[in-house]
C-alpha cells in the first residue's frame, strides 16, 4: 500500500505544498520529486503534456516522495479513468460548476460501489497487486472552483459525497468576476468569494486549496485557511532563475 501523505497532512488540519508541472518534461517531474515538496500535480489541461510524456512523467516521480498528481484536461469520465490507471493519487477537476458536475467527477475517481471507475488500470501496477483495496481511501480528488456560479455552489458542490476538496482558480475567478487577474489582490468581492470557498469547506469538512502564484503567495494563502496549496511551477522556476541570473549578470558588467 503507498500512503497519500499529502493528504494526510491536509487530514491532520496543515497545509500541503506543491509544484506544478507544465513543461512536460519528465526530468523535471523526477528532479522536483526530490525537493521534498509534498506534491506535483502534472498539468494536463493547460500543459504541454501528451500521453507517452505523462506516462513517463509518472514513472520518474516514483522515484522520489513527491505525491504525483494531476489535473485532468476536463471533467470527462475517460480522461479522468486514464489518469488514474497510470498511477496518479491526486485528481483535480477543471471548471466544476454544479453538484452534478461534481458528482460525475467523484464518481469517475473510485470503484464500485463507491463510484462508476471502471475496473482495469495500467502503469498503477507498479503499486503491487493490492492496489484496488486501498487506492479509493488514498486518492485526493479536488475541483476547481473558479466561476462566479461556482462560488455561489460551493458549499452543495462541496458537500458532494467524494469530494475530498477543491483548488480554487483565482485567475479564471477575477474573470468571471469581471475583471483581469492583475487586480484580484486590489478588489474586495474576490477576497470574498474566496473567504465563501473557505468557509463552504469548513462546513462541509472538506479541504480548501487554491493554485499559488509563487512560493510568497503560497505561504499568504496558508494564512487565509487554504491547505491544498500549489506554490509555483516548473515553467515559473526557470523564468525566474534566468530573470535572476540576467539582472546579476548585467548588473555586474554595466558601465
Amino acid at each position: 500500500m503507498k500512503v497519500n501523505t499529502a493528504k494526510e497532512i491536509m487530514r491532520q488540519g496543515k497545509p500541503a505544498f506543491g509544484f506544478s508541472l507544465g513543461l512536460g518534461s519528465p526530468l523535471n517531474a523526477e528532479l522536483l520529486s526530490h525537493t521534498g515538496i509534498d506534491f506535483l500535480l502534472l498539468d494536463r489541461q493547460h500543459g504541454s503534456w501528451g500521453d507517452d510524456a505523462t506516462i513517463a512523467a509518472l514513472a520518474a516521480m516514483a522515484a522520489g516522495p513527491a505525491i504525483p498528481m494531476a489535473r485532468v484536461a476536463r471533467n470527462d469520465y475517460t480522461l479522468i479513468g486514464r489518469l488514474l490507471d497510470e498511477g496518479v493519487m491526486g485528481i483535480v477537476v477543471p471548471m466544476v460548476n454544479t453538484p452534478e458536475e461534481a458528482k460525475a467527477a467523484a464518481e469517475a475517481c473510485r470503484f464500485p460501489p463507491i463510484g462508476n471507475r471502471s475496473w482495469g488500470w495500467g502503469r498503477a501496477r507498479a503499486y503491487g497487486a493490492d492496489y484496488p483495496t486501498w487506492i479509493d481511501e488514498q486518492l485526493f480528488v479536488a475541483v476547481q472552483i473558479e466561476t462566479v456560479q461556482a462560488v455561489e455552489n460551493a458549499e452543495a458542490i462541496m458537500a458532494t459525497p467524494g469530494i475530498d476538496g477543491c483548488w480554487l482558480g483565482p485567475s479564471d475567478l477575477s474573470l468571471s468576476l469581471g475583471f483581469p487577474p492583475s487586480q484580484m489582490d486590489q478588489r474586495e468581492e474576490h477576497a470574498r468569494a474566496l473567504e465563501k470557498v473557505v468557509q463552504a469547506c469548513r462546513n462541509t469538512g472538506k479541504i480548501p486549496g487554491i493554485a499559488g502564484r509563487s512560493v510568497e503567495d503560497a505561504v499568504r494563502r496558508a494564512r487565509q485557511g487554504f491547505q491544498f496549496i500549489t506554490a509555483g511551477s516548473d515553467a515559473g522556476f526557470l523564468l525566474a532563475g534566468a530573470a535572476s541570473s540576467l539582472e546579476t549578470l548585467r548588473g555586474a558588467t554595466a558601465g
